[in-house]
């Protein structure tokens, strides 16, 4: 514990004290929509029915890469019930030629993956729809194509792009570094990700090295699977575009509408009630979203595009694969002297593949490489995916970490110990969690590695977490007290299940003395203040100083409007307890909504934006700041493995984790679990399999594609360190993304210290595994 001195706005609230002092604030409230979600009440863009609503069905290419040499759609302008038909002109989701003219003149879309959206029609029934998307004809040219990483790689493989590409960053992170060379389908290298580029003299790192690991890792591609797809329902009318979407962003979906319909934001507006997660990869409009507007402004009607569970496995996005070569050299003391990594991931048709930036950033390090390319295929595109490319780059670091600490003879904690040293907030929060987590776990009772006896062996392992801390710097939110007493808080984030409405309703309620419940909590709606993006762990952190600014201001008002009728100071007046008091005359107590009838007030509002950190930051953006502190954690993984059957089962998993305050710990352990369990079914399940000679996905729908189930999920403990770093009025970080980082790795670790053998291939399948122990 140490003070720090931070110069505050006037008009910004005091520091809030430790959460065991606070009554709304870190308090485990259960989720205000909850009832809601249960009982089926709470829509979701898939519930949306509007009257005279079409159905929207897209037609997409048998074809992994063609060109499309004519589109016949008048059998389908013919079908009954059909409304509306529409080709569509622009792809989105995918890199572009950085110039257009490398490719040969065509009137419509060059197809370059199996799956790609090429028309849509707009039907009065599902069943009509589907009928009539029978009867498009279109005639193709087909191309040669290549699906697998390793194949596209070489020099004679076919182009997926006949020129160098780009693909800019989306308001998810998603994208690729601008002006990268292209030789082939190889694009790279980028040596600077996330602007951290190399130091030092990575050669002569590594004949200083008394140590030196040299390793080949490997990561599939998994694809997203939200419980609820991605959709639209579209409402065109003369007086303006209404937009109900499943998104993790409704600003990104208003901006990227006004920009392709040529429409004022002032004429578009997005509601979304409630998302079905997303995980990253629900950013902007997409190609459903493109059609959807078309088919709704050509019929005269609004229409729903829903994508089925085909469609989003395959046009969806994923998460990239990867092939990474990462060499550290050490001398014998520990000390890291060379750090080199070259890695390769394919995002299909998209930019974007990388492995994180934790090899630049983690770890003291003097001398740094790292390459990263990317690699197109004939594939659908990849798109963010929480914390991108950070959980692929973390299971090759960690288990090389691991693997230098073998052969030092260290213990893998104290390795890292002596590394993890940057003196940011997060460094030295990993220092507190390794020791509380390993006191927890009992990493004391580790055994040597491949020691256990019998045919199926248990080993402990553990990895440690890191992302950035971010804040969207154009959030806003507004607070009002209503003469009746009601307060009600409007911003225009989203929800994606995280429990946004909560956490917003809290940080008012602690201003007001009320409870979070009293609150009126409003999101989802473009037409409140502008809110962050549901992603990149920035919602907390975003929007939560801005709450509880405005709401302070309010309330400075409302006792300002109080302290004639209460026959005080304003500044004596306090809210607490439900409760309106004078500082020291607790007889003049009044309930709070009698209090605010009595000020004779219609209504108070106040608004506020997320200002800039106290601290300022590393990097600031048009959107997005970076603070030179991050987020992130250690995991500690059990597992047990069958060396007969390949089976792997993790047991047990330990997940130490720091967001600043946690302004619920509720939810906040929950987005951990769910972190966890995801990044189980990375590390065992999931995993994309595609037909080479078709370029088609195999297990396109959930029976195919093996997630974890609840039998397979572990057991969870998860500790929350309280972080006030005194950067912002609520010092809230985020949680999401550094909960899945760790956990294939802490695994992968953990199954070397059961069986002595690494396993460097994602997923740990049994035929994986079996592979591992054989070598």
């Amino acid at each position: 514990m140490k003070e720090v001195t931070r110069r505050v706005p006037e008009d910004e609230p005091p520091p809030l004290p430790e959460n065991a002092k606070l009554k709304s604030i870190g308090k485990p409230v259960s989720r205000l929509d909850g009832v809601e979600k249960v009982t089926g009440r709470a829509r979701y863009t898939f519930d949306v029915q509007l009257p005279g609503m079409l159905w929207g069905k897209w037609i997409v290419s048998p074809l992994p890469h063609a060109r499309i040499k004519s589109i016949d759609t008048s059998a389908v302008e013919r079908a009954p019930g059909v409304r509306a038909v529409h080709v569509l002109e622009r792809m989105l989701s995918a890199a572009q030629l950085r110039d257009p003219k490398a490719e040969k003149n065509n009137r419509y879309l060059t197809v370059r993956y199996a799956g790609q959206p090429i028309a849509a029609i707009a039907a009065d029934t599902p069943r009509a729809a589907e009928a009539a998307a029978k009867l498009l004809k279109v005639e193709y040219e087909p191309l040669p194509h290549v699906t697998g990483i390793e194949e596209a790689m070489r020099e004679n493989a076919p182009l997926v792009f006949p020129g160098p590409t780009e693909q800019p960053a989306t308001a998810g992170g998603g994208g690729a570094p601008p002006g990268l060379p292209q030789k082939g389908n190889v694009r790279g290298p980028d040596t600077k990700p996330r602007g951290v580029g190399p130091r030092g003299d990575v050669a002569q790192g590594f004949r200083e090295s008394d140590v030196v690991v040299e390793a080949e890792y490997r990561t599939q591609v998994q694809t997203h699977v939200p419980m609820e797809t991605h959709g639209i329902v579209a409402d065109w009318r003369d007086e303006g575009l209404t937009l109900y979407a499943s998104t993790q962003y409704i600003g990104s979906i208003r901006d990227e509408a006004a920009e392709y319909f040529d429409l004022p934001k002032n004429k578009i507006r997005v509601i979304s009630e409630f998302t079905g997660g997303g995980f990253g990869a629900k950013y902007g409009i997409g190609n459903f979203g493109l059609l959807a507007i078309h088919l709704s402004r050509k019929a005269r009607a609004p229409v729903r595009m829903m994508l089925d569970r085909r469609d989003e496995h395959i046009s969806g996005g994923n998460r990239p694969n990867s092939i990474q070569r990462l060499k550290l050299g050490a001398r014998r003391d520990g000390t890291l002297v060379a750090l080199q990594v070259q890695a390769y991931g394919s995002g299909g048709v998209a930019g974007g593949a990388g492995v994180g930036f934790a090899h630049s950033t983690l770890y003291s390090c003097p001398n740094v490489h790292v390459e990263q390319y990317d690699v197109f295929t004939n594939t659908g595109p990849c798109a963010a995916f929480r914390a991108p490319g950070q959980a692929q780059g973390m299971f090759a670091l960690e288990q090389a970490m691991d693997e230098l600490a073998e052969k030092l003879a260290m213990d893998p904690l104290a390795l890292r110990a002596k590394l993890d040293v940057s003196g940011t907030d997060d460094s030295l929060a990993r220092a507190h969690e390794r020791r509380v987590g390993a006191e927890r776990f009992g990493w004391n009772k580790r055994r040597p590695a491949g020691t256990d006896k019998g045919p199926i062996k248990r080993g402990i392992g553990v990895s440690q977490s890191q992302w950035l801390y971010l804040v969207h710097r154009n959030t806003a939110c507004e607070v009002r007290v209503m003469g009746d007493g009601s307060v009600e808080a409007f911003s225009g984030a989203q929800d994606i299940g995280t429990g946004t409405r909560t956490i917003l309703a809290q940080v008012v309620a602690e201003e007001f003395g009320l409870r979070a419940e009293e609150i009126g909590s409003h999101i989802g709606d473009s037409h409140y203040p502008a809110g962050p993006p549901s992603g990149g762990s920035r919602v907390s952190s975003s929007l939560t100083p801005a709450a509880r600014n405005a709401a302070w201001r309010c309330a400075r008002d409302l006792a300002s409007r109080l302290a004639p009728v209460l026959d005080a100071n304003a500044e004596d007046i306090v809210f607490a307890g439900g409760k309106v008091m004078v500082k020291g005359k607790n007889s003049l107590a009044l309930p709070f909504r009698e209090a605010v009838k009595k000020a004779r007030i219609q209504e108070i509002s106040h608004r506020a934006e997320r200002r800039d950190d106290y601290e300022g930051y590393a990097a600031a953006g048009a959107e997005v700041n970076i603070s030179r502190h991050g987020i992130g954690g250690v995991q500690f993984a059990e597992v047990e493995v069958d060396t007969e059957t390949g089976i792997v089962k993790v047991v047990r998993v330990v997940a130490v984790h720091d967001c600043g305050r946690p302004i619920n710990p509720k939810l906040t352990e929950s987005q951990i679990f769910g972190g966890v369990i995801q990044g189980v079914s990375y590390a065992l399940y999931e995993e994309r399999h595609l037909d080479a000679a078709s370029g088609h996905q195999l297990n396109t729908n959930v029976d195919q594609y093996k997630i974890v189930g609840s039998r397979e999920v572990p057991n969870i403990q998860v500790i929350l360190l309280e972080q006030l770093g005194a950067q912002s009025s609520t010092d809230a970080r985020g949680i999401a993304e550094p909960a899945n980082v760790a956990t294939a790795a802490a695994v992968a670790n953990a199954f070397y210290n059961a069986t002595g053998k690494r396993i460097r291939t994602l997923p740990m399948t049994p035929a994986n595994v079996l592979a591992a122990l054989r070598a």
